[in-house]
């Protein structure tokens, strides 16, 4: 029997497309609404596994983390509030159930017919509730590019930004479950040469590609998390689409930031990759000049070597076109630097807090992460504008 369940050579009994994003490797954990109601998963390829099933099948085992519990189970955050120890061994015991050469449930037809759903079948919603949301602006390519439009090449970056992780806290109750429909939002403009701000639709609506890494276990408040432990507060990391009306937010941001251009809807994908997935994408992540004040610094590699691509198709559209390929390896700021920046004044997180990495833009022209790009870049992605404004 093979233990690593991130082992490259695991088949499972189910048979998965080469192509898939979710191989026997990945397993990564959701919530889905069926006929039968609201039910814990993980994703297989193009199904899902129902975890109640096979929790009523005594099939995981893992004192304290009792069947009867999960079987009744709405939600991640009744799962992941539990010991984070038991989070890889969850992991490990479906990848068990799962494999070739495990015979449990493969040879279990009547428990396989009501515990493995195909996801066509099924409608993805929240993973977790999210009390708190936090959106970091990590990318130092993307605080570049932004900063030469606001004050041009000598003065991109400000001050702070090589010494801390800059953030602003978002709205939480407007955090949706990737498919939703967004509205395009109302809200007040002023165009350079209008005497006076005007009210309506917002003609430049953005995306913006993150990854998003939600909290398994908090802190208690006064205690900060170091960068040692912070991982050990993660459950995993999400898709995040943080959804912004860049001409509301050009008249609105001053003095106090993003307000009602990005507070009107954020994305994030129904599927939650665990850390312990990840593992094999781990990197060093770019050097950090100036070195970090002693908080902040970290030992080992906590950034993630992770492609990521934005497709775009309209109503008028045949087929998608492809209109920004990048990497999360590009953030300056890993995720360890955030949570211990985050906590460092004694803020407690919550399970199901959301932090977001903010828009990841790589060095070319193509792996922007936003419509939002600096002169020298305009002229490259003219050519679609027209699909978000």
């Amino acid at each position: 029997m093979i233990d690593d369940p991130n082992d490259p050579s695991l088949r499972s009994f189910i048979d998965v497309d080469p192509t898939s994003p979710f191989p026997i490797q990945n397993l990564p954990f959701g919530v889905f609404v069926t006929r039968h109601g609201q039910r814990i998963g993980v994703a297989i390829g193009d199904w899902v596994l129902d975890l109640r099933e096979i929790a009523k099948a005594g099939l995981f085992k893992l004192p304290p983390f009792r069947d009867d519990f999960v079987a009744q189970a709405w939600d991640l955050g009744e799962i992941i509030i539990w010991n984070p120890a038991l989070w890889p061994e969850i992991r490990r015991r479906v990848s068990e159930l799962l494999r070739h050469d495990t015979p449990t449930l493969r040879d279990n037809a009547e428990l396989r017919a009501r515990a493995i759903v195909p996801q066509g079948e099924v409608t993805m919603v929240m993973p977790v509730h999210i009390p708190n949301y936090t959106d970091f602006y990590s990318s130092r390519e993307h605080a570049t590019n932004v900063g030469i439009m606001m004050r041009g090449p000598e003065n991109a970056l400000m001050p702070n930004w090589l010494h801390l992780p800059v953030a602003y806290h978002g709205r939480a109750s407007s955090i949706v479950a990737s498919g939703t429909d967004i509205q395009r939002p109302h809200g007040q403009t002023k165009a350079d040469d209008a005497e006076a701000p005007t009210f309506g639709p917002s003609r430049s609506l953005d995306f913006e590609l993150e990854l998003g890494m939600l909290i398994g276990q908090g802190n208690p408040l006064g205690q900060p998390i170091t960068t040692a432990k912070a991982a050990d507060h993660v459950f995993g990391m999400v898709l995040v689409n943080d959804w912004s009306a860049r001409d509301v937010q050009k008249w609105e941001y001053q003095p106090l930031g993003p307000f009602l251009a990005k507070n009107f809807a954020t994305s994030i994908s129904p599927w939650v990759i665990t850390l312990d997935a990840l593992e094999p994408f781990k990197i060093a992540g770019p050097k950090q000049d100036p070195e970090p004040l002693p908080y902040l610094r970290c030992v080992g590699d906590h950034s993630y070597d992770i492609h990521l691509e934005v497709w775009l198709q309209t109503a008028k559209m045949t087929e998608p076109v492809r209109i920004s390929a990048t990497n999360s390896k590009y953030l300056y700021w890993n995720i360890c630097q955030q949570i211990a920046h985050h906590t460092s004044n004694g803020c407690n997180l919550q399970t199901g807090d959301l932090l977001a990495s903010g828009t990841i833009s790589g060095p070319t022209p193509d792996s922007l992460g936003s419509m939002l790009r600096s002169e020298e870049h305009t002229s490259e992605l003219q050519s679609l504008r027209h699909f978000v404004c």
